[in-house]
């Protein structure tokens, strides 16, 4: 009885380490297939309009506050693309961002039994969590690939990297992720929580108005984690030089760190949740 538990201490110590960890979830992989492909049905499985749902969020508040500008209502100031690109852009990243954080926190509530009852990574489910939001970012891209055609706007050859700083902007929302999720399973309000904040949060991010040159709006931005990775897409898109490349820098090892502490964290504190579950 003694050496059963002793491999168990021995497994479970194992399962804590670095490599014990990728190992987990590289065995999980069909998994988190299985996890994706489950949401990916379960959302538009009977839903009349299917895939529109991902993009009418992002095309009626493009389209109130572009309407609410052309007519004076608000002035949002000068944009270094045509507003309607600024707009599209910037409130896909934004939904990405705001949609896989929300996922990732409500996973293992919604998960119910499956965290406490099954013995799996449980990490796959967080890791999971982020692929609805991933694919509803593709297909609002197909959108605005149309109003670039309309307007004539070309993307410079230097759009290419914004897939890095959008890989940098999941591992923060991963990072944050892991550690609401843990939370969140044990203090259900965190998750209402986190919805309240984003709702807020996106008049505190240039998304509908040009990144402000003023003090004290500027240290918004700077304060602001989304802020740096949504203005540098933005003046990738242009092809312009990066206005805080020092900020971007701090910002994407800031995510990296993060991602790696919230995934530790999560790794410690799940065993001892489901024990006590």
């Amino acid at each position: 009885m003694k050496n059963i538990k002793n491999s168990s201490d021995t497994k479970t110590d194992f399962m804590m380490t670095w490599a014990g960890m990728f190992l987990g979830v590289w065995r999980s992989r069909w998994l988190i297939r299985q996890l994706l492909y489950r949401d990916f049905t379960v959302r538009y499985r009977q839903s009349y309009f299917g895939y529109i749902w991902a993009v009418l969020p992002q095309l009626a508040t493009v389209a109130i506050f572009a309407f609410l500008m052309r007519y004076r209502v608000f002035d949002m100031g000068e944009t270094a693309m045509p507003y309607i690109i600024h707009a599209l852009w910037s409130v896909s990243l934004w939904q990405l961002f705001s949609s896989t954080l929300i996922n990732c926190t409500k996973c293992l509530v919604d998960a119910g039994a499956l965290v406490t009852k099954i013995n799996f990574p449980k990490e796959s489910l967080v890791l999971a969590a982020m692929g609805q939001p991933l694919l509803d970012f593709l297909i609002r891209l197909v959108p605005m690939a149309i109003v670039m055609v309309w307007v004539g706007f070309v993307p410079s050859l230097q759009s290419i990297w914004t897939v890095i700083i959008i890989v940098f902007l999941m591992l923060l929302c991963l990072g944050c992720g892991f550690i609401l999720a843990v939370i969140n399973l044990v203090l259900r309000d965190v998750g209402n929580i986190i919805g309240m904040v984003l709702t807020f949060g996106m008049f505190f991010s240039p998304i509908l108005y040009p990144p402000p040159v003023r003090e004290p709006f500027i240290w918004v931005n700077i304060l602001n984690p989304f802020s740096p990775f949504l203005i540098s897409t933005q003046e990738l898109l242009i092809g312009a030089e990066f206005s805080h490349p020092y900020l971007l820098v701090f910002m994407s090892i800031f995510a990296v760190v993060l991602f790696l502490f919230g995934w530790k964290v999560f790794c410690i504190s799940m065993p001892r949740i489901c024990e006590r579950a």
